[in-house]
């Protein structure tokens, strides 16, 4: 079967035979030949084929109807005929077997049918056969009614009638010998078609199998890296921070140490038990969904946690919730308190020492939106090497949300995302959540 074509396409073409299989052929076109050498012996003792011709004779014929099936694989179309005009010459001069060499003529009508790709070659290889043996059959019975010396006795047979229903039986049997032929050759050829056909889907399936595993195993390492890179990049911002305020006024301010020495305490103790939870649940191969989904235990009721760190931290954060708060699906709710950990980390890192932040969660009619907007400085052109925004599309494409990135006209930053709820609200409770 060829690689690029389906065996339901016209150009689908029978793989060629295998070495094992004209191994086969050769041993079966032995076996044959062996077997007519004694039935020619029974026949030439039985006296049933008329005047016997030389031994030789029939030998010869036996070898090239042989001899030819050793290659019906191979080249079918040429053994089928090699084969018909050597019975036909054989028997004419007398060959003395009737029963092995059938079956040898059976077998190359039966392998064009099922091994030739070009059906029309096959219509035409066999009904020049099955014409050829008709007309033969024919000429035969003609000479035979119309010899001299039969013509008083019919034949042996005593009356015209039982020539003539003798004729009509051996009409009826080539013709079902013929077709039987056509038929169980083009049935081996459909049956070959349709193993094909399997085989080819099986083959398709396999590597649509392997490649959604490959697609899994890259989409979860993304997963993974974005986990990793908002707990990593969010606590150890915020330890640098307070690790840099620790150093400033360690001489003039004892107490602002330890608080800031408590602060990175508290976030480097935040960002282990994160990552034990993150590596837990990788390794729990038949956790909960939704768990499996996460891999996180914060979510957006732990916005003021966040929002008080940052302010901690150095960036002055304020935190509004308009409209109806309603309860999110776990994934919505990591996907917001993940974005709103990337804004205020990259707050902190770029906007300057006087910039302020103002985070807002609106639940709206259909939607929940996160706005994270600072004060602080706009950088003139992308810092090579971040990932935050491209984790932050990717989280919020994997919840059907739309998200805006960009500074505002009227200086700072401002960072936007929308997802959709599943259950809106009504129109009423809509209108004074947005007032």
């Amino acid at each position: 079967m060829s690689e690029t074509t389906a065996p339901s396409e016209r150009e689908w073409a029978r793989l060629p035979a295998t070495p094992l299989q004209r191994r086969r052929d050769a041993l079966g076109a032995l076996v044959l030949f062996a077997c007519m050498m004694p039935s020619t012996v029974l026949y030439q003792l039985s006296g049933t084929t008329g005047e016997p011709s030389p031994m030789w004779v029939t030998i010869v014929w036996a070898v090239v109807m042989c001899g030819a099936l050793a290659f019906r694989r191979r080249w079918p179309s040429i053994t089928a005929l090699v084969v018909a005009a050597t019975y036909i010459v054989g028997l004419e001069v007398g060959a003395q077997e009737l029963l092995f060499s059938q079956i040898v003529l059976f077998i190359s009508m039966y392998t064009v049918g099922a091994w030739v790709t070009d059906r029309r070659v096959v219509r035409f290889v066999l009904g020049a056969v099955i014409g050829a043996m008709l007309i033969w059959l024919a000429i035969s019975m003609v000479v035979v009614a119309t010899d001299s010396e039969v013509r008083d006795d019919f034949g042996g047979f005593g009356t015209q009638t039982a020539m003539l229903a003798f004729m009509g039986i051996q009409l009826i049997t080539n013709l079902l010998y013929f077709g039987g032929a056509a038929y169980f050759g083009a049935h081996a050829f459909k049956s070959a078609r349709q193993r094909a056909e399997l085989e080819y889907r099986t083959h398709e399936l396999e590597q649509e199998r392997e490649r959604s595993a490959a697609q899994a195993v890259a989409l979860e390492r993304v997963r993974i890296a974005r986990e990793l890179h908002d707990v990593v990049a969010h606590h150890v911002s915020v330890m640098g921070v307070q690790a840099g305020a620790a150093r400033t006024v360690m001489d003039m301010n004892p107490q602002a140490t330890r608080d800031s020495l408590a602060n990175i305490e508290q976030n480097a103790r935040t960002a282990i038990d994160e990552l034990h939870h993150l590596v837990g649940t990788l390794r729990e191969g038949d956790a909960e969904e939704e768990a499996s989904a996460s891999a996180s235990t914060v979510d957006i009721s732990q916005l003021d946690e966040l929002i008080a760190a940052s302010s901690v931290a150095g960036l002055p954060t304020s935190f509004d919730v308009l409209g109806e708060q309603r309860q999110l699906a776990g994934t919505v709710s990591l996907t917001l308190f993940r974005i709103a950990q990337e804004a205020l980390t990259n707050a902190r890192k770029y906007a300057g020492p006087d910039a302020t932040a103002d985070v807002r969660l609106r639940y709206l009619d259909s939607v929940v939106e996160l706005e994270v907007t600072n004060t602080g400085i706009v950088p003139v052109k992308p810092r090579p090497g971040g990932l935050g925004h491209l984790g932050m599309r990717e989280r919020i494409a994997a919840v059907g949300g739309e998200i805006e990135i960009g500074p505002r006209s009227r200086g700072g930053y401002l960072v936007r995302a929308r997802i959709p709820l599943s259950t809106p609200v009504a129109t009423s409770a809509s209108s004074g959540a947005t007032a």
